[in-house]
């Protein structure tokens, strides 16, 4: 057994492929269609499914449901059962999903940017 330490290991780009797994896995997660706009939902706090839902049209019930489990097994988001009669469920991030809030205000401001671009040619 050797004890090398590949650069894979090391997360560190590839010279030959371009790209880091990491980095590349957070980029699918974030770009999966609503997610963005879920996380961003939930960045005001906690919010049941109903909340969230309203807040985000065209997405439907069974997306929502799959997106919010896509992002709990992600780690990024939280579901909460409240001990309580009738029971209530939240959805909250974790501290790891809070992280993500500079990041797309980020991508808010870059986006707003972007839209006001003098050619209108978003699609390029």
């Amino acid at each position: 057994m050797t004890s090398e330490v590949t650069r894979e290991d090391r997360d560190e780009p590839d010279g030959d492929l371009g790209h880091c797994p990491r980095f590349h896995a957070a980029i699918e997660l974030l770009g999966r269609r609503w997610n963005g706009v879920i996380i961003q939902r939930l960045l005001t706090g906690p919010m049941r499914f109903s909340e969230i839902r309203r807040g985000v049209p065209r997405l439907t019930d069974a997306m929502l449901s799959q997106r919010l489990r896509e992002l709990e097994d992600a780690g990024v988001a939280v579901r909460v059962v409240a001990d309580q009669r009738p029971v209530q469920i939240t959805y909250a991030l974790t501290p790891v999903g809070m992280r993500l809030a500079p990041v797309l205000a980020a991508v808010a401001d870059w986006s707003n940017d972007w839209a006001e671009r003098d050619d209108g040619d978003h699609a390029s």
